[in-house]
C-alpha cells in the first residue's frame, strides 16, 4: 500500500481534479484526428503519441503523485503547442486544436505545481 505524506495530502486532494482535466484534454487530442479528419499523417502520429504520454503521466500522477510528472506534462503541453510549426502543419485545423490543447495542458500542469508549492490563499492564512 502506498503511504502519502500528510503534508501533501490536502494538496493532492485539491489538485487531483487538474489531472482529470489533463486526461480529458489528452483524450480529446487523441481522438481529434478522427473528429476533424486530419489529412496530414505527421499530425496524427504526433497527436496520438503526445496524447498517450499525457494520459500516462496524468494517470500516474493520480495514483502516485510525483512532482516531475507535472513538469513532464508542462513540457509535453508546450511541445503540443509548438509542434504545428516544428512539424510543418501550420494553418490547419490541427494547428488550432494543438495550440489550444497544448496551452491548456501546460497551464494545468503549472497551476498544479503552483498550488502544491504555494497552496491556496485559504491554506496560507492558517
Amino acid at each position: 500500500m502506498i503511504a502519502l505524506n500528510r503534508t501533501h495530502m490536502p494538496a493532492f486532494r485539491q489538485t487531483a481534479i487538474l489531472n482529470l482535466y489533463q486526461l480529458v484534454l489528452a483524450t480529446f487530442l487523441f481522438v481529434s484526428p478522427w473528429l476533424f479528419a486530419y489529412a496530414h499523417g505527421t499530425i496524427r502520429i504526433d497527436d496520438w503519441v503526445s496524447a498517450a504520454l499525457v494520459v500516462l503521466f496524468s494517470f500516474v500522477a493520480l495514483v502516485i503523485f510525483r512532482e516531475w510528472e507535472e513538469w513532464l506534462n508542462c513540457i509535453l503541453g508546450l511541445w503540443i503547442s509548438v509542434s504545428p510549426w516544428v512539424l510543418g502543419f501550420q494553418h490547419t485545423t490541427g494547428m488550432f486544436i494543438n495550440l489550444l490543447v497544448g496551452i491548456l495542458i501546460a497551464y494545468l500542469a503549472v497551476l498544479e505545481l503552483w498550488l502544491i508549492h504555494y497552496g491556496s490563499p485559504s491554506e496560507q492564512a492558517r
